[in-house]
């Protein structure tokens, strides 16, 4: 008997999970006066971590700016992601002149969705467009 993690799939091909960077990649925005990060594919528990320690990032470069989370690229947004959100709502509240993590959701259900099930739409600042991020100001 051949141990489970030596399976083919059942057309006969080595099935081997893709890279994380195939899976999700964050790009980094950095303005005069906003840094806007961006997240595309899946935020799971394989991504999850890298999207935390990029957020964790973003807030050290912050020096006075505003971060925007842009996620309308999300196609998958696991219980580790919300999590990783929930953590980053708490960890902008701990920044000096504190304002609510500026998160762009667009309309996708995949992302939207688990967001408003598990209340995190309460303690985020969610708007459908990065500009509208961007021109909302000051919400203090």
């Amino acid at each position: 008997m051949k141990p489970a993690s030596d399976e083919l799939t059942p057309d006969g091909v080595d099935y081997q999970l893709p890279s994380r960077e195939q899976l999700m990649t964050v790009r980094l925005d950095g303005r005069a006066d906003v840094l806007i990060l961006t997240v595309e594919g899946d935020v799971d528990g394989l991504t999850a971590p890298r999207l935390s320690s990029a957020i964790g990032e973003a807030f050290r470069a912050l020096a006075g700016r505003t971060l925007v989370l842009d996620l309308t690229q999300v196609r998958f947004l696991g219980s580790v992601g919300l999590r990783t959100l929930r953590d980053s709502a708490h960890e902008a509240a701990r920044h000096e002149g504190f304002q609510p993590l500026r998160v762009v959701v667009d309309h996708t259900r995949p992302v939207i969705r688990p967001i408003e099930i598990v209340g995190l739409d309460q303690i985020l600042a969610l708007y459908h467009t990065v500009e509208d991020a961007i021109a909302a100001g000051d919400l203090r």
